[in-house]
């Protein structure tokens, strides 16, 4: 792992871990800082003092964190950046409130989903007038594997993993039927299989760049490469990985890309998509939802529709004007960052964290199913356990720690560097050693399922 000096790695003498690996390192249980070992790593003040030399220390305080929670869910929602409730106030108020509908071209409503867009293109290696926000990442999905059909209309195969997030795959199944069922989806249970299974008939390679179970992370140059050498295209969903880690999409030869604007960009429930489309690709085909923003002259008002050449053509309807200021503001907290700093504290996070869990936490039955080597590895850490694990979530959260549950049984925390702190860290673990140690999880209460888990 390359980790700048300034945020040292945790090392580790373990081999790499393989699909799942139940923890069982150590006999001790601590639950404060004598925890009876001679490993300083394992103290608070060694995660104190790796906050004092984290060069991403000051980006914490761009967000509004309650001082009572640690959050290990970015992964879900991303916090509320400062200055974002300010800015949406300011457009209801004054820009819709006494600007009316001449705030479209007085405050530029109508270039927001550009503005955005280049924002984000930034961040996972595009140029700007290859990214759009706009509609969900469902929505985009349904445009860009349509896109990808019509350029391969001589292929009938959709290749992708069975473990996909489950959106993708059902987006994939609708286009095929809206396709009169001329295509088929194939799934496929092991990711090391997806090389093989590429041939003349596939059309589309559709993966998640980084599984929203596990963590795991493809090669995107790789398969991206293995997909192109028998002439099929490629579509990464970037839902977990856009903000958590440098991404390289025209370094890579991608053809369109997706992801969502809540997440690690911290846009807000619901905040609107994006979508990437490969320079070469644009004007070569007509996406299906031909609605008037995506026309060439949306204000021409002409009887038929004729699509715009750029990647204006992935606009659809009007756009969320509120969601959208939101989602722009809060990409502003991006516009001094480095990358290579973020993926270095992201992987000394998540390693500390195994570390942590494994030394306080054997003998409870977790078991890791993240990748140890972070070069595999996106930006946060799961564990199943046999009892599901959702009243243990439930627990922690109780408890001030958010973390989520994923179906059937995955304990799943996201470190996002921007704020996550060390510290953060150390004392998740502490709290969560407690509450195994002293099974406090399991309650009625804990056990009983909410509707949004």
């Amino acid at each position: 792992m390359n980790t700048p000096p300034s945020i040292p790695a945790t090392s580790s003498n373990s081999p790499a871990a393989g699909p799942s690996e139940t923890i069982g390192t150590s006999d001790t249980i601590g639950t404060s800082e004598t925890s009876g070992t001679s490993d300083n790593t394992l103290l608070r003040a060694h995660a104190v003092a790796r906050d004092a030399a984290d060069p991403l220390a000051d980006c914490r305080s761009r967000f509004s964190i309650p001082e009572d929670v640690i959050y290990l869910d970015g992964n879900s929602l991303g916090p509320l950046p400062n200055g974002v409730a300010e800015r949406v106030a300011r457009a209801v108020t004054e820009e819709w409130g006494t600007g009316l509908i001449r705030s479209w071209n007085n405050a530029g409503w109508v270039d927001l989903p550009a503005g955005a867009g280049a924002k984000i293109a930034r961040l996972i290696g595009a140029e700007a007038g290859n990214v759009m926000v706009t509609d969900s990442t469902s929505v985009n999905l349904f445009k860009v594997v349509s896109a990808a059909l019509a350029l391969r209309p001589d292929r009938q195969v959709i290749l992708t993993e069975t473990r996909n997030f489950p959106t993708d795959n059902y987006i994939a199944e609708g286009v095929i039927k809206q396709c009169g069922d001329r295509h088929r989806l194939v799934h496929l249970d092991d990711a090391a299989d997806l090389t093989d299974a590429l041939d003349e008939n596939v059309a589309v390679l559709m993966l998640t760049h980084v599984s929203y179970r596990t963590g795991a992370m493809h090669d995107m140059k790789a398969l991206t490469k293995a997909a192109h050498d028998v002439g099929a295209l490629v579509i990464w969903d970037l839902a977990h990985s856009a903000g958590a880690l440098p991404v390289d999409l025209a370094g890579c030869d991608a053809d369109f890309a997706v992801g969502c604007g809540y997440k690690y960009l911290n846009g807000g429930p619901g905040a609107p998509s994006f979508v990437y489309v490969a320079p070469q690709h644009l004007g070569g085909f007509r996406q299906p939802l031909t609605g008037w923003f995506a026309h060439k002259d949306p204000f021409a008002f002409a009887p038929h529709y004729e699509p715009a050449t750029d990647i204006t053509q992935f606009l659809c309807g009007t756009s969320p004007v509120l969601s959208l200021v939101a989602l722009d503001a809060a990409l502003d907290v991006w516009a001094d960052v480095d990358m290579d700093a973020l993926r270095s504290k992201s992987s000394a996070l998540c390693d500390y964290f195994i570390q942590l869990v494994e030394s306080r936490c054997d003998g409870h039955g977790l078991t890791l199913i993240t990748p140890r080597d972070a070069a595999v590895r996106g930006s946060q850490v799961s564990f199943t356990h046999e009892t599901g694990g959702y009243a243990m979530i439930s627990a922690l959260i109780a408890d001030g720690v958010i973390g989520d549950f994923r179906a059937p049984d995955i304990l799943r925390f996201g470190f996002t560097p921007l704020y996550t702190r060390f510290v953060d860290v150390w004392d998740a673990v502490d709290r969560l050693a407690i509450i195994l140690a002293e099974r406090r999880w399991d309650t009625p209460a804990f056990h009983a399922r909410k509707t949004v888990t």
